[in-house]
């Protein structure tokens, strides 16, 4: 093999693996929607289930806290994604529930996903029938 032939292998290669390398780094960016839609399916799948309430819920965003080794923790979780699986009446998720955390990082937890849901709907009040 000549010299310039072989300066020519090298040059290929180097640009095949500038080319390669460039394709990774920007290629492989998620959304932070697949980001979110991942920690979600990551805390499906290995998070722990612990008892938790649910204090509040506008515009799509649902707010709970519940504790950890005596710290308590308050979340908010935008539930647009998951609008249909929601009661119409969002009073009625005011009250317990279950969630998912990670031991690792308690703050790191979900109330629902796409595969996975810890909302308990309330009942609604039925008024005393009078005697």
């Amino acid at each position: 093999m000549t010299t310039a032939t072989a300066i020519l292998l090298l040059a290929l290669s180097g640009g095949v693996l500038l080319v390669l390398g460039g394709w990774l780094l920007v290629g492989k960016r998620r959304t932070p929607e697949e980001q979110e839609r991942s920690r979600r399916a990551f805390l499906t799948a290995r998070g722990r289930m612990l008892d938790a309430e649910v204090t509040e819920f506008h515009d799509n965003l649902v707010g709970y806290s519940y504790e950890v080794s005596g710290v308590t923790y308050h979340v908010v979780q935008d539930v647009t994604p998951f609008h249909d699986l929601l009661p119409r009446d969002a009073s009625l998720l005011i009250g317990p529930a279950v969630i998912k955390y990670l031991p690792a990082n308690p703050a790191n937890s979900i109330l629902i996903s796409e595969g996975w849901s810890g909302i308990r709907v309330a009942r609604p009040a039925v008024g005393k029938k009078g005697a």
